[in-house]
């Protein structure tokens, strides 16, 4: 990773469990070449990790917000910081 990557942290809620959100979210990112992680939590929403270049980060927070993302995503709450370089992959966790 450059300096220049960015981390984007968001919590995505709404009906985004049981639908393929994380598998299709992964997918998405791979596609973007970005690092990270997905994951459901317990109170229903996603919690995701994606690290890459503002261009990528840009990219897959519009799909998130897009009806192409699975489920239905209600909202999207998420945060822009500078990357950590601590992802070699994209990886779904259970």
């Amino acid at each position: 990773m450059t300096n220049e990557a960015l981390r984007l942290t968001a919590r995505i809620t709404g009906v985004v469990q049981g639908v393929g959100f994380r598998y299709w979210t992964a997918r998405r990112a791979e596609e973007l070449v970005l690092r990270g992680t997905v994951r459901n939590n317990h109170d229903g929403s996603v919690q995701l990790i994606a690290e890459g270049s503002a261009a990528d980060v840009d990219s897959l927070v519009k799909w998130l917000h897009s009806t192409r993302a699975p489920g239905r995503v209600e909202k999207v709450e998420f945060e822009v910081s500078d990357g950590t370089g601590e992802f070699d992959d994209f990886q779904i966790v259970d």
